[in-house]
């Protein structure tokens, strides 16, 4: 699948992993500690909240997965197919994230919790978009999926079989891509808190204006 998508979605899968990574970082660092961009851990603090934890806590934490869940249905909502095809809302969909991403920094700096489900929203949104293009090969919000499979290809190759570089190169720009975002997301919020959900956004819009512009030269 990965051989047969265009050159620049190397490039759109970095920028997507850094958006995801800093907004994580913002959540991890500004808001209980929470993370935004992936379930896993949210989903144990859910399973442990009910034996441990305040039932309020369990409520926000299930809230959060919900969020997440409902940015994947709208993605699920405007894509069709498994595969990246020019004319398909991915623009309007980049545009919808940078919108979630302003309002959630808004609430966030008021203290409220819609927020934090908003941000949630935004990064099941993105997760669903590069999943639908890429057959669900790809994952911009979360890096655990991307290191099995780099150690699945790894341990293929030590064997004798094939190892796809192309395929390894993509997942590497994707790790390399997360842990950026979460570097310069932890810098930003330390000197704004949370406006520095404002460059993710803006990211969002500009990626979603180059879309736009690149769709409409070609055509699409």
């Amino acid at each position: 699948m990965i051989s047969k998508l265009p050159k620049w979605v190397e490039y759109g899968a970095f920028v997507l992993a850094l958006t995801a990574g800093w907004v994580n970082a913002v959540g991890l660092l500004g808001f209980k500690h929470q993370a935004i961009s992936h379930l896993s851990g949210t989903a144990t603090l859910v399973g442990a909240g009910l034996i441990n934890g305040s039932l309020s806590d369990v409520f926000h934490l299930l809230a959060v997965l919900l969020s997440f869940l409902l940015g994947a249905v709208l993605s699920g909502l405007l894509l069709s197919g498994n595969s990246l095809k020019l004319g398909r809302h991915y623009g309007t969909l980049l545009f919808i994230e940078g919108c979630l991403l302003l309002t959630a920094l808004l609430l966030l700096r008021q203290g409220s919790y819609y927020g934090h489900y908003l941000a949630s929203s935004a990064c099941g949104l993105q997760n669903a978009l590069a999943t639908t293009y890429s057959g669900a090969v790809v994952r911009t919000t979360h890096v655990t999926g991307i290191f099995t499979d780099l150690g699945i290809m790894i341990g293929s190759a030590i064997k004798g079989g094939g190892f796809d570089k192309r395929k390894a190169i993509l997942f590497l720009l994707i790790v390399s891509g997360f842990i950026s975002g979460g570097t310069l997301g932890a810098v930003a919020y330390a000197h704004y808190q949370f406006l520095a959900l404002l460059i993710p956004a803006l990211i969002c819009f500009c990626l979603a204006l180059s879309y736009h512009s690149y769709a409409s030269k070609t055509g699409h």
